[in-house]
């Protein structure tokens, strides 16, 4: 668990990890470079859950080592299925990462939803529904190894 009181804002009580994968872990189905080892590192204090539709079939063999819950979801509705998961691992738990329209629902409900902007691009509607905006998903996964980074960025 990681916990973060943050001034003027409110204490973040977190257990679960969720990740979406193309356009937040991976461009064009391979793991970003970093990622794996900063997952590893994360996985000592958070429970890691990486949600996709696996659009290049690559999700399971890029994740190979990382201690990690993978959901391949069927194609339509992600979004809520999206949500759903989260809601049955516990919102007021969670941070949430992605940047595509059907990451919006989670990163809204969850205690932390953070956004990423990648070679992707990120949603518009996904990026309003974030507290948090990242330009990379390395600098995302390091503000919870850092959390005075969140502290910083979220604080009155």
């Amino acid at each position: 668990m990681i916990e973060i009181a943050i001034p003027g804002y409110k204490t973040i009580k977190l257990k679960h990890l969720v990740l979406d994968h193309n356009g937040t872990l991976a461009c064009d189905g391979i793991l970003i470079k970093g990622v794996k080892e900063c997952l590893v590192t994360l996985a000592s204090d958070l429970q890691i859950h990486v949600l996709t539709a696996d659009t290049f079939g690559k999700a399971r063999s890029q994740l190979e080592g990382v201690p990690c819950e993978l959901s391949i979801l069927p194609a339509d509705n992600q979004d809520v299925g999206k949500l759903e998961y989260v809601k049955n691992l516990g919102c007021e738990n969670a941070v949430c990462i992605g940047n595509g329209r059907n990451d919006k629902l989670m990163l809204k409900e969850a205690v932390l939803g953070i956004a990423v902007v990648l070679k992707e691009g990120v949603a518009v509607e996904t990026l309003v529904s974030a507290d948090v905006v990242c330009t990379s998903i390395i600098s995302a996964l390091e503000i919870l190894m850092h959390p005075l980074r969140l502290t910083a960025t979220l604080r009155s």
